[in-house]
């Protein structure tokens, strides 16, 4: 392959024309011929530039609404060509083909107009034909083409003809060339996915995902594992739309776990203060209250321990009193979807604590795909949406729950879909006081979150656990009396689970004899 080519002709042909004038304006600067399409043309012609047009070249008009302007041998054969190949050069002296040496696109937006709502003849419209072909064939060509697709790589393109006397390198053409072909794979990506929404298909034949590159990771979950950090375009308040005002870069851990704290306090919106604490993916103390100073010592006080170092989210503006209070312990990451003036000054003083804003809280209702990569394959699935009221519950016990008991059981059942299975949640009047996860056995789960309760009314000072009075929340049934039986020896009064278990008969029993109230949800929240 050829090393240096000079770079003489260029197609330019834009949607989005933020720096278009700039670049082209120092490419001409360079003795470049610059040739483009449609409005590409009319704003570089409005800038002062000489443009010819591809219909020139062409011979041939653009048609159809410029639908047809590029699908042309002219073109493709431009880009094409193989410049050390005497046939290829005798077909373009016969044809009056002329090579292109560098292909600027950006393709129609389509992604902006799915994500603004678009409906489906807009869509439609908006998905690049002629764009994608021309990269395409730039990109293979690349011993020859040099291909620009996003306009961050204006400058490269300028300081690589600086470096060598107006040629561009191999080097320079195959790492152009790789993103092209990761951008037109991320365009049809997108397309794809959005027609199978559109026409109902659930499983499509055929799956592909795509993401653009924020942030390369020092490390993993591990120091000895390579990361990144990709956003996927919907626009998501969360983590990956969040403005970062002070701190360290973010690890690959620090964006799971707020990713997961951020998720579990949208839970809560529109229901007052709320705030969740987060460590390993995991709530350690999730609560609401008349302020959020309130919420956060409320969330706090379920396990101050686990509290260090962790992740804390809130589903309201950060204040000052609540950000004076945080920083009485560490904490990797605050994320929250504004602070004020006062919060930011205080942080201010925590080098090391991140501070993020969002603007916004996610939609928990929100359809989305989640997925995991196993061995030959990757699992698609639907984000855990499912959501409950009141009217959906079916009482089983001889006792139904007070009204405080079913305000708390509905919101351990909030916090139960964002705790990893076996999980088990403890509740009394609005906050989490024993939260037990992740364990084999359904009755683990059920007596560590007891022992992290009495443990906490030690510190504390208290005469007995939190969880005296409480209920208790099961993110899938019951298998047998025992995990219930230990939750009511630990002073849970009232149980929500989904049922569903072939001994849900015995389990009331134990409930009724017990005199707990509980509730059946028809639903269960796994989380692996």
């Amino acid at each position: 392959m050829t090393n240096l080519v000079p770079l003489r002709r260029a197609l330019i042909s834009v949607s989005d024309k933020t720096g278009l004038t700039e670049f082209a304006g120092a490419l001409a600067a360079r003795g470049v011929e610059l040739v483009s399409t449609g409005g590409t043309a009319r704003a570089l012609r409005e800038a002062g530039l000489a443009v010819r047009d591809v219909a020139e070249m062409t011979g041939f008009p653009e048609m159809m609404d410029g639908r047809v302007k590029t699908l042309h041998p002219v073109v493709h054969g431009g880009l094409l060509a193989l410049r050390d190949d005497d046939e290829h050069l005798v077909a373009m002296a016969a044809h009056g083909i002329e090579p292109i040496d560098l292909l600027v696109v950006n393709l129609y937006p389509f992604e902006e107009t799915v994500a603004k709502g678009g409906d489906y003849a807009d869509c439609i419209e908006n998905i690049d034909i002629g764009g994608p072909a021309m990269i395409r064939a730039a990109a293979k060509n690349h011993a020859f083409v040099a291909t620009i697709v996003d306009v961050q790589d204006y400058d490269a393109v300028l300081a690589e003809l600086a470096a060598h006397d107006g040629r561009t390198s191999l080097t320079f053409r195959q790492r152009q060339a790789q993103i092209a072909y990761a951008r037109t794979a991320a365009y049809d990506a997108a397309v794809s996915t959005w027609m199978a929404g559109a026409i109902g298909e659930k499983t499509p034949r055929r799956r592909a995902f795509a993401g653009t590159l924020a942030q390369s990771l020092r490390y993993g979950e591990n120091p000895h594992q390579q990361a990144a950090f990709y956003t996927d375009g919907s626009g998501r308040p969360g983590v990956a739309t969040a403005m970062q005002w002070q701190g360290k870069e973010l690890s690959y851990n620090n964006i799971n776990d707020t990713d997961a704290a951020f998720e579990l306090v949208a839970e809560f919106a529109g229901k007052g203060p709320a705030c969740a604490i987060i460590k390993h993916a995991n709530p350690c103390g999730v609560a609401t209250g008349g302020s959020l100073l309130e919420a956060y010592r409320r969330a706090y006080d379920c396990d101050r321990t686990s509290a260090f170092g962790g992740i804390i989210a809130l589903n309201q503006t950060l204040d000052a009193a609540t950000a004076e209070e945080i920083c009485k312990i560490f904490t990797e990451v605050v994320i929250a979807p504004d602070a004020d003036a006062g919060a930011k000054e205080i942080f201010a003083a925590k080098k090391n604590l991140r501070l993020l804003t969002t603007g916004a809280l996610p939609d928990p209702m929100a359809p989305s795909l989640a997925f995991r990569q196993v061995a030959g394959g990757f699992l698609v699935q639907g984000k855990d949406n499912g959501a409950i009221t009141e009217a959906d519950l079916k009482v089983v016990t001889k006792r139904a729950p007070t009204a405080q008991e079913l305000t708390d059981l509905l919101f351990a059942w909030k916090v139960a879909k964002h705790v990893k299975s076996n999980a088990i949640i403890y509740v009394n009047d609005g906050a989490t006081v024993g939260v037990g996860a992740g364990q084999m056995s359904r009755v683990d789960s059920t007596r560590i979150a007891a022992q992290k309760a009495r443990d906490m009314a030690g510190a504390m000072g208290l005469d007995a656990p939190l969880t005296k009075g409480s209920v208790v929340a099961s993110d899938a049934f019951f298998p047998f009396p025992d995990g219930l039986l230990t939750a009511a020896e630990a002073g849970a009064t009232a149980v929500i689970q989904p049922g569903g278990s072939m001994r849900d008969d015995e389990v009331i029993a134990a409930a009724d004899e017990a005199g707990l109230a509980m509730v059946f949800t028809g639903m269960r929240h796994f989380r692996h």
